[in-house]
């Protein structure tokens, strides 16, 4: 979540005031305006700047029954009052992506103990099911630190298909008593419909179709998080020249690459490139074998989401051209009643924060409940 535009806290500040007549928690609610603000505002000044002291970012290596890990603890100079792993999405930076450090940063000045998990193989564009035991892992060590997560606060935040890996690890038996809340931004529930609309740009909601322009770097990311997984080398060497020309540029042609392929090249071809959603089942059945077991592993469409024990607060842009929000509305009707709060908003562009009055206030109500969440409120 970056900055594309100013924020004013004025018009959130009358609704503090308004809550405060009524009763409500007034001065969280402004603590959440505050924050949202610099969210907005990036690395530029804020009054959550100019009130709180810079957290302090430093390396830590953990260990969790044998395994080790890695990645950056953000400190909040202040009281820590609750634990949150933020878990870095699908790109190269990893957990040194501007926006990740900007928004776990903003986070530690509000009270959080910061853990951004340094994951290999999503710096690497793969995004495979050996994600969910490193997040896992990660949130273990985390929570177990009584000064990092005073009197068991614990949760996770996620954003983008990340949010598939850190859900999974909610209800994983080791930890899913201890995960207390998921805070995801453009999150998916069932991978055949995310890429259905990744290939062809129509998605479901209300048993209807609708189509929407989609980021075809999304396609792509699923090209080069599955190269590995063909058996022939030629697939690979070709689909890798074709994912490097078409991530330097999505307009690029790749025609000429094509006859090159061999079976199961033809096959992932085949699947990117079709733009009728009703040919996506036959043609997913038709990829590898490796494939289809690794969208199955990562799926949470038909998961028993009952055992998920966390509170949901769930974000989407009502344009995401990368996930559409009908991902958030199926994860959330997929979890008990009353335990996900749902915001759907317009302005928000997957990740990136750049909405207009009324959804700010939505995103404020969801900032706020993360909020409450960190003061065991929620």
């Amino acid at each position: 979540m970056g900055k594309q535009g100013k924020f004013s806290v004025f018009a959130l500040l009358v609704v503090w005031l308004m809550l405060a007549a009524c009763g409500c928690r007034p001065w969280r609610s402004y603590e959440a305006a505050l924050v949202l603000a610099d969210i907005a505002a990036g690395d530029q000044p804020s009054r959550l700047k100019r009130t709180t002291r810079e957290p302090q970012r430093i390396g830590v290596r953990y260990r969790t029954d044998g395994r080790q890990g890695q990645g950056d603890l953000y400190r909040p100079a202040a009281e820590i009052r609750a634990a949150l792993l933020l878990v870095p999405g699908v790109a190269e930076t990893g957990k040194d992506d501007p926006r990740l450090v900007a928004f776990a940063t903003t986070l530690a000045r509000a009270g959080f103990a910061v853990l951004v998990p340094d994951l290999p193989g999503l710096r690497q564009l793969r995004v495979s099911p050996a994600d969910v035991g490193e997040v896992a892992d990660a949130f273990a060590w985390l929570a177990a630190n009584p000064q990092l997560a005073p009197q068991g606060r614990a949760g996770m935040a996620a954003f983008s298909y990340a949010a598939g890996p850190a859900l999974l690890a909610a209800i994983d038996e080791p930890i899913r008593q201890r995960v207390q809340f998921v805070f995801a931004v453009g999150a998916y529930y069932d991978l055949q419909q995310v890429l259905t609309f990744c290939t062809t740009g129509y998605y479901r909601q209300n048993e209807r179709w609708h189509y929407l322009p989609p980021n075809e770097y999304g396609t792509w990311a699923f090209v080069a998080s599955n190269i590995h997984r063909l058996g022939n080398a030629e697939d690979r060497r070709i689909f890798r020249q074709m994912t490097r020309r078409k991530l330097a540029d999505l307009t690029a042609s790749t025609d000429d690459l094509v006859a090159g392929l061999g079976k199961e090249g033809q096959a992932l071809h085949a699947f990117v490139s079709n733009r009728d959603p009703r040919r996506v089942a036959h043609l997913l059945k038709a990829l590898p074998v490796a494939i289809r077991q690794d969208i199955a592993a990562l799926n949470l469409a038909g998961r028993d989401l009952s055992r998920l024990s966390s509170r949901l607060i769930l974000v989407h842009g009502l344009q995401d051209r990368m996930i559409p929000y009908a991902e958030s509305v199926a994860l959330a009707r997929a979890v008990p009643e009353g335990q996900s709060h749902l915001f759907l908003v317009k302005g928000l562009e997957h990740v990136d924060v750049a909405p207009e009055l009324p959804d700010r206030w939505r995103l404020w109500r969801a900032i706020t409940l993360l909020l409450a969440a960190r003061d065991g409120k929620l």
